[in-house]
């Protein structure tokens, strides 16, 4: 007898072989008729695969987010099945699911339109109505071949052909539409009636720019309608948020082709970075790290010891003097452990906790760059503990409580924990893996946080912590990290003087707040929509006149709002325009400024002004006193 367990430990026992869905049709008939894959015994399959021995199983259904992902991997599948009716020529390369959502790459000669996208979509639709099995056949790799060398679907060979140990595949039959994938799949296409195509891109064979161009269509797929209307209203959101939108309209930055993938910052976005840089400063100074300076192009043999040159020689900058190789630093770590090496050091000075804003350069793919949010040269907000082992678990502690107090000033409340454990391929002993692991755990229940663990997930050299934030629509940006490094400072040689007498080797701490500086900014932007808080915003407030009458009062006022504050005064901007007040405040509103300042004839006999918040908010008249008292209280909270 075979016996089938169910997540609420019930067994179900049967004669032989059985596939999941028969477990479920024994169940009965609404479950099978919701059933879209299983779990056996921890792994994904197809509701037609066969169990032959005892097993631990969960039915699959459209409520778990399994099942949601393996609809939109169906519906990826759908795309080519449409496309190949509407466009016989047309080529299929690979169609994966991706956050929310799927894309599938294709070769065409000619670019979709949107159009195109329109009656792919259509043409979807009617499929869907049609109501028909989708048929797994585990098919012999030789067959495979035949199949896609009789259908003319070049890329398809060439991926087969990549997998040479591969003796059978799995083909998934839409109809007379054929696909290859590891599955699992929907078992009909009644599970894939909630969809959207959202979008057409450019793309490259294997994501490669000197390979041929593709073409990406994008869309997303649900469980149900009001889970695609939510998506489709995050998407309009987050499309107003857009940073690289908001930074033309807000003349913040730009980019350029003479330098791709780095940033122009314009006067206005160069204050706001300079407001998140000397905050960052302020909690160096504050948290006992001394700020340090690397140089930007070091010899290659560094990156060579480091293991840097073998693993990331692609994505790194390389120039050549005088027959010896450089590379523009893609990350600060070796910079600072040679710092570190300068001098006797003694365990009497660990930890010791060096904090750089350093820049750095990495070769990203054409592709894979985003605004300000991935680009070649960003600046880090990085920081580097040298300490013993027992130091680890209250120098992490010290860095999340840290890193929450800096993350809620910027404005962010919810915060994503989790530790990333060793790897099978990892150097140190058991015995430092495990203290590494522990201090990470131990001091995230110390502070009071929920965490999930990542198996597996750790470098080759330590476990590691990832703080992931939430933005104000609910995504997620991991920019925070901590990692535990036993490797670094073994193979530059880096050591300590014991309480022993004897020489010892540090432990390093690799630690991030903010990340990329230049990422950060562009989250910010996108979490705030633009109108950034005021102790950020790089105008604070707009001094208006009402007529030619006013002119000298409005730059009386605003010469005591740039002296206001101690040792700062506000980011103060008078306008003096013959133009309707009216145009005025809209203009000004229009790039988000926190306060705008009204005077007219009364305002300027009173030593007063009408203040306007964000928002289109009527504060009323007060005092220039009263007004830069407001000020003060928003920006001492961070509001």
């Amino acid at each position: 007898m075979l016996k089938i367990t169910l997540p609420d430990g019930s067994q179900r026992e049967f004669d032989g072989p059985v596939t999941v869905m028969q477990v479920a049709q024994s169940i009965g008939a609404g479950l099978a008729k919701n059933t879209v894959a299983g779990r056996v015994n921890g792994r994904l399959v197809d509701a037609c695969d066969l169990i032959s021995e005892d097993a631990k199983l969960q039915i699959i259904t459209p409520k778990d987010q399994d099942g949601v992902e393996i609809i939109r991997h169906s519906t990826a599948h759908l795309v080519g099945h449409a496309v190949k009716q509407l466009y016989p020529t047309a080529k299929m390369v690979i169609g994966p699911v991706i956050e929310e959502g799927f894309y599938y790459d294709i070769s065409y000669e000619r670019p979709f339109t949107p159009e195109d996208m329109a009656a792919i979509e259509a043409r979807m639709k009617e499929l869907i109505a049609q109501d028909y099995d989708v048929v797994k056949k585990m098919t012999p790799r030789a067959e495979v071949l035949q199949v896609f060398k009789d259908r003319g679907e070049d890329y398809k060979l060439r991926l087969v052909e990549d997998m040479p140990n591969e003796k059978a595949m799995g083909l998934y039959y839409h109809q007379e539409y054929v696909d290859m994938c590891r599955g699992p799949h929907v078992p009909n296409t009644r599970f894939l009636k909630v969809f959207k195509l959202t979008k057409l891109a450019g793309a490259y064979w294997r994501g490669d720019a000197k390979n041929e161009q593709l073409q990406r269509v994008y869309g997303t797929a649900w469980a149900d309608k009001k889970d695609l209307q939510a998506y489709i209203t995050r998407i309009e959101e987050a499309e107003k948020r857009d940073h690289r939108r908001l930074g033309r309209e807000l003349d913040l930055f730009h980019i350029d082709e003479c330098s791709p993938g780095t940033v122009f910052w314009h006067p206005k976005g160069w204050r706001v970075w300079q407001e998140v840089e000397q905050y960052m400063r302020r909690v160096y100074r504050d948290n006992g790290y001394e700020e340090v300076k690397g140089p930007q192009i070091l010899d290659k043999t560094l990156w060579e010891k480091t293991g840097h040159w073998d693993k990331y020689r692609d994505n790194m900058f390389i120039t050549e003097s005088e027959k010896r190789d450089y590379a523009l630093k893609p990350m600060n770590c070796p910079g600072h452990i040679l710092i570190f090496k300068q001098g006797i050091k003694s365990y009497r000075d660990l930890p010791l906790r060096y904090g750089e804003f350093g820049q750095c350069h990495r070769n990203e793919p054409t592709g894979g760059l985003h605004g300000i949010m991935r680009v070649r040269g960003f600046t880090q907000d990085d920081g580097h503990v040298f300490c013993t082992e027992d130091q680890i678990q209250p120098e992490v502690l010290a860095f999340t409580e840290l890193l929450q107090k800096v993350y809620k000033d910027f404005g962010f409340n919810e915060i994503i924990y989790k530790v990333a454990t060793r790897p099978e391929a990892r150097i140190g002993s058991d015995e430092s893996w495990d203290k590494a692991e522990a201090a990470l755990i131990h001091s995230l229940e110390a502070s009071g946080c929920e965490y999930v663990i990542a198996p597996g997930d750790g470098a080759f050299y330590g476990p590691k912590i990832e703080y992931t934030l939430k933005d104000a629509i609910g995504r997620q940006w991991q920019c925070g990290t901590i990692q535990v490094d036993f490797s670094m400072p073994e193979r530059l040689d880096a050591e300590y003087v014991g309480e022993d007498g004897n020489r010892h080797r540090p432990v390093m701490l690799h630690r991030a707040i903010v990340g990329s500086l230049e990422r950060f900014i562009g989250i910010l932007i996108e979490q705030h929509a633009g109108a950034l808080p005021l102790w950020l915003a790089p105008v604070q407030v707009a001094v208006l006149n009402i007529t030619d009458a006013q002119s000298d009062y409005v730059r009386e006022v605003v010469q005591k709002l740039q002296k206001a504050l101690p040792n700062q005064g506000l980011r103060v901007v008078s306008d003096l325009r013959n133009e309707k007040i009216t145009y005025k405040i809209r203009e000004h509103s229009l790039q988000k400024l926190p306060y705008i300042l009204v005077a007219g004839d009364k305002e300027r006999q009173a030593g007063a002004v009408a203040v306007r918040a964000r928002g289109n908010k009527d504060l009323g008249v007060m005092s220039v006193e009263a007004f830069i008292e407001l000020a003060a209280k928003d920006i001492a909270a961070k509001v």
